[in-house]
């Protein structure tokens, strides 16, 4: 009998371990980005690379995101693999032209002549007293795009194991790293390897009750459901994983079971991937719902600066576990 050996070890330290992995078994892989070298990463997760691969394979850039997503655009059509980190998701608006007009669209223009096998990492999310210029969730905008893939790793697994699938997709994929996640410790097994990045994962399941969640939301959402559980209220909780393709299918059948939904997204309400999703619902699964499906989002504001302000504009455990109790009363 044989047995895996779990490692201690935190979300930060498995993106760094899965960069690793991907710059030494593929010679065409390399990093770009804002102070991703001698820094180690605005957020410590390239710490240490540019010692071990160099400064040709952990390149820093100057701030433009649009010069350097460009770079990694033509680096990609050019047969390279590179991985480039923008700072946080409202800096990515600067280089959207190149992601959208260019990366997501030369495939199509070209007749399907050329793929753009590039890798976009990003920190969004708030929840840490960063303001405005750097707290927002703008993951469901860039779901809006065909041409791009759109992952949220919300676990230490799905942080080491979605960068090889991302790698080998010879289309562009953007990685969600949702900033209060940096710090989450926990075990993953030695050999952990790549995970799914086509389908939708159910990390808690329930008969009562479908709570949808992705990234910084879903161990808020699994906190609702233990407190649901305490009045025997059993929630099942999904883990989108990926926001672009929708694995509709896990959700759907999900719904069709417990018969009602809440989902929890950290956009703002209007036009948002709750949007998205609950359209879905009532398109595929209407007659089986016994209440209107409920959203969690946060407040239509710019997110503020004082954490009691951030805090409320957020959603919290406690929006979650109310929204809930309403679609179940």
């Amino acid at each position: 009998m044989t047995t895996t050996t779990a490692l201690e070890t935190t979300y930060r330290d498995m993106l760094r371990e899965a960069l690793r992995e991907a710059l030494r078994e593929d010679d065409r892989v390399f990093l770009l980005g804002e102070d991703v070298g001698d820094y180690g990463g605005c957020f410590a997760v390239s710490l240490g690379l540019i010692e071990e691969f160099g400064p040709e394979r952990i390149r820093d850039t100057p701030l433009s995101e649009s010069a350097f997503v460009g770079a990694g655009i033509g680096a990609a059509i050019g047969g390279m693999r590179p991985i480039v980190e923008v700072m946080t998701v409202n800096f990515s608006l600067l280089a959207l032209d190149q992601i959208m007009n260019t990366a997501a669209s030369i495939l199509y223009m070209s007749g399907g002549q050329y793929n753009v096998p590039l890798v976009i990492r990003m920190t969004t999310g708030a929840g840490r007293q960063l303001a405005a210029q750097h707290s927002h969730s703008l993951e469901g905008w860039y779901a809006h795009i065909p041409g791009l893939r759109v992952l949220a790793p919300a676990t230490l697994e799905d942080a080491r194991g979605m960068l090889a699938p991302a790698l080998a997709d010879p289309d562009p994929v953007l990685i969600f790293e949702h900033g209060s996640l940096y710090a989450l410790k926990g075990t993953v097994a030695a050999d952990a390897g790549p995970v799914d990045i086509d389908h939708a994962v159910i990390r808690r399941p329930g008969t009562d009750l479908s709570l949808i969640a992705y990234g910084g939301t879903l161990h808020k959402a699994l906190e609702a459901a233990d407190i649901l559980a305490e009045d025997q209220i059993s929630a099942e909780v999904i883990d989108l994983r990926t926001l672009r393709p929708l694995d509709d299918a896990t959700i759907i059948d999900s719904v069709r079971r417990t018969h009602s939904a809440v989902i929890v997204d950290e956009g703002w309400r209007s036009g948002s991937l709750s949007a998205e999703i609950t359209a879905r619902i009532m398109e595929q699964a209407f007659y089986d719902l016994d209440a209107p499906v409920q959203r969690v989002c946060t407040a239509e504001v710019p997110l503020p600066y004082a954490k009691h302000l951030e805090d409320a504009a957020l959603p919290q455990t406690e929006d979650i576990v109310a929204a809930a109790r309403k679609v179940l009363r």
